[in-house]
């Protein structure tokens, strides 16, 4: 690894450069190749296998530059090879659409340029692109038409079914010498209940219309009422009573003993006088006399 990068290389003492000749090879005809890095332009179909490749895949290529030109700009063929069969595949410029064209080898998955054309149609197509899609918008109402017009066809023929039989029991019937009665047409319970709703209704604001709302009259008030002051109660006092205290002691079992009665303590006796004060009392008196 190291070799490659030396600035000198070895020469042998035998070396003679006169010995070295230029060769030329033969010169290449056809058109000038190069060989470049490209990635893949769009997204293609490999036509030999099927595989797909992706837009941005990277290949070495060989660049061919054709003799077409387009205002004076020059067209460039690029050739890779699949990454599964190793087929060939080729593409060239295309500056009119700014882009890149497929020539053989895959198929692309999206030309731009073909929406574009199809974009631009012409009156006649724009008129039969209308045309068209009117009668596929137009397909629901046709439908839907018919099925009405099989319901009416086919209330016509029950209506022709009861008139024929009614007009059958009829000639009978004069041919037997009898009358024959002709039965009544069906009885419409909806436009009866209807014709009844409107009676009701009508027969509701009659009422009302007639009603006389009842005179309450008005309370005259004088002058004198309005000046003489208005007398003000006082407002009710309301005492608060203590409520009782419940005793739940039975309820829970307590058994509580009744309280003894008071009993009145004896008074004490008066202590006796002792000697010294008789004596006291004695001279205190034979003094005084």
């Amino acid at each position: 690894m190291s070799e490659r990068k030396v600035l000198t290389k070895y020469y042998p003492p035998d070396f003679d450069p006169s010995k070295i000749t230029r060769q030329r090879g033969p010169k290449n005809a056809g058109p000038k190749l190069q060989t470049v890095r490209l990635m893949a332009p769009f997204s293609m179909k490999c036509t030999h296998c099927g595989e797909f490749i992706y837009k941005g895949r990277k290949f070495n290529a060989r660049k061919e530059t054709t003799d077409e030109k387009y205002y004076a700009i020059a067209i460039f063929r690029f050739y890779i090879r699949c990454t599964r069969c190793s087929g060939e595949i080729t593409f060239k410029t295309d500056p009119k659409n700014m882009d890149y064209e497929c020539e053989r080898g895959a198929k692309r998955n999206f030309e731009p340029w073909r929406e574009a054309k199809l974009a631009e149609e012409t009156e006649e197509e724009r008129l039969d692109r209308l045309e068209k899609e009117e009668a596929e918008r137009d397909a629901m109402k046709e439908l839907e038409t018919k099925v009405i017009d099989a319901k009416t066809e086919m209330a016509i023929a029950d209506a022709l079914d009861e008139i024929r039989s009614r007009n059958a029991r009829i000639a009978k019937a004069e041919q037997d010498g009898t009358s024959a009665s002709v039965a009544p047409p069906p009885d419409n319970a909806d436009a009866r209940r209807q014709k009844q709703e409107e009676e009701d209704a009508e027969a509701a604001r009659k009422a009302f219309a007639n009603r006389e709302m009842p005179d309450l009259g008005e309370e005259d008030i004088d002058e004198d009422m309005m000046d003489e002051p208005i007398e003000v109660t006082a407002a009710p006092v309301f005492s608060k009573k203590p409520k009782e205290k419940k005793d739940f002691s039975a309820a829970l079992g307590i058994k509580k003993k009744a309280p003894a009665p008071a009993v009145s303590a004896p008074a004490k006796a008066a202590p006796a006088p002792s000697k010294l004060s008789t004596m006291l009392v004695a001279g205190y008196d034979s003094d005084d006399d």
